[in-house]
């Protein structure tokens, strides 16, 4: 915007006076719901149990609606309901804040993010690529292939959708430009290609949804491997058959000498999944020493062996992954007193109830739950999500047998979706970044792929076995 234009505005059109109205509406929405609130506690009007509930949801939702981070918004909506629809005490809520994260499983997260951080820089996701594409380069638009296969072996070691989408993207997008393919096209691929990042082995979303119900992160780790392979197969047929539809480029067929010397440059990047599946098959080492494993591992790699990173590079990526891991922490501890006051005012069991009742059966709910994970991928991003949804859903999905770890293949498939549109998907937002494309245009070129992933959270979701199978296999379930 020009100086001109903020000294000398122009008259409001309606339109703009309509934006105000909207604003106004937005602003007061909150503000009138913790009125009624205030007017509870101090005995001016009395606030049924029902609608109560009701408030709790409206009151978090109104707030996010005015911008504030998801974090924020919970510790308020929460501390707003306890002070004054509730008899709980304070010190309760203290202790609550220091023992809802005082759980071993949570360190997996800042650990995965610091692995995550090294591979990322460390020179990990080049060899990948090459090593994919010297497999299927010569294939009806090898790179997108190469691109597809290199974010799923990056999402074995890594457990971040958007740490895959930078570090794929930002390596294969400019060589696929300059190859003959268009920027939309290559865009499209990896923006959806990425979100394996949280499918795969490691995941954060995982450790998340594991802390929040429960359930075995290692057996959730490995529960995503079958299904991380059919989306990539997935993703990698409508690729081929756009690419050939379109006659993109093909590169020139590698030799056995040159896949073979590719691997080699790759094998210790992929040493990671060996060491993950490995130690927590063996019992070597649980799921979240695993984490802490990985990260010393990707050091190694990335400053000694592949020496992307020198030392005095370090203390910037401990830096990132401390930022990146405080706000993750501090949206976990309000959602887990969020969590609390939902527990306090029983409503997991009292909706699980309700459910029961309307006789939807396993199928019917799952498309329900289906149903309310993509319209709040509208709104939030993955983990906020999971810390608010899981413990909501959980006790009516274990009521009527559904298997836990299966459930959470399919929270984080839905995760996946809302990745990729928008208007909070960040793997969007980061290959736009990366791309220069808008995000209207991004939108529309990851359509082709974004319908594959709507057609494989299907089959996860009334296929249990893809989920179950590899868990237990190994023993772990």
């Amino acid at each position: 915007m020009s100086t001109a234009a903020i000294t000398h505005p122009a008259a409001p059109s309606p339109g703009d006076q309509g934006i105000g109205r909207g604003g106004l509406i937005i602003i007061g929405m909150p503000v009138l719901i913790v009125c009624l609130c205030f007017a509870n506690y101090f005995g001016l009007i009395t606030i049924p149990p029902g609608p109560r509930v009701v408030m709790i949801f409206v009151l978090l939702i109104s707030m996010m609606t005015t911008g504030m981070p998801i974090s924020i918004a919970l510790g308020l909506t929460v501390l707003i309901f306890i002070f004054t629809m509730t008899e709980v005490p304070i010190d309760a809520v203290a202790l609550k804040l220091f023992t809802g994260i005082e759980k071993f499983e949570i360190m997996a997260i800042p650990f995965f993010i610091l692995a995550g951080n090294f591979l990322t820089h460390g020179g990990v996701a080049r060899r990948m690529i090459d090593f994919a594409t010297s497999l299927i380069g010569h294939w009806h638009g090898g790179l997108a292939l190469a691109g597809i296969v290199a974010c799923a072996m990056f999402a074995l070691v890594c457990g971040s959708s958007v740490a895959t989408v930078v570090a794929i993207g930002s390596i294969l997008l400019p060589a696929m430009v300059k190859s003959g393919y268009p920027m939309r096209f290559g865009a499209g691929v990896i923006t959806v290609a990425g979100s394996l990042g949280i499918l795969m082995l490691p995941s954060i979303p995982k450790v998340i949804y594991a802390v929040s119900t429960n359930t075995s992160i290692g057996a959730l780790f490995v529960a995503g491997v079958l299904p991380g392979t059919l989306l990539t197969i997935m993703l990698c047929t409508v690729t081929w058959y756009m690419a050939r539809k379109h006659d993109y480029p093909r590169m020139p067929r590698a030799s056995w000498a040159q896949s073979v010397r590719a691997f080699r440059d790759s094998i210790w990047g992929l040493m990671l999944v060996v060491i993950i599946i490995g130690g927590i098959y063996s019992g070597i080492f649980t799921a979240t020493e695993a984490a802490a494993v990985s990260a010393v591992y990707a050091f190694f790699v990335a400053v000694y062996v592949y020496g992307e990173i020198s030392l005095k590079d370090v203390p910037r990526v401990l830096l990132r992954s401390a930022n990146l891991s405080a706000m993750l922490l501090y949206i976990i501890t309000n959602a887990v007193l969020f969590s609390f006051v939902l527990a306090n005012e029983n409503i997991p069991n009292a909706l699980a109830d309700w459910m029961l009742a309307l006789n939807l059966g396993p199928w019917g709910f799952l498309l329900v739950v289906n149903l309310l994970l993509l319209i709040a991928g509208n709104f939030m991003e993955p983990s906020s999500i999971i810390l608010i949804m899981a413990p909501i859903l959980f006790p009516t999905a274990m009521r009527l047998g559904i298997d836990p770890v299966h459930f959470g293949i399919l929270i984080d498939v839905n995760m996946e979706v809302g990745l990729c549109h928008p208007p909070v998907g960040l793997n969007l937002y980061v290959a736009s970044g990366i791309s220069g494309l808008g995000i209207t245009e991004l939108t529309k070129a990851v359509m082709p792929w974004l319908l594959t992933m709507l057609v494989f959270l299907v089959i996860v979701t009334y296929w249990p076995w893809l989920s179950l199978v590899v868990p237990k296999a190994l023993g772990m379930m």
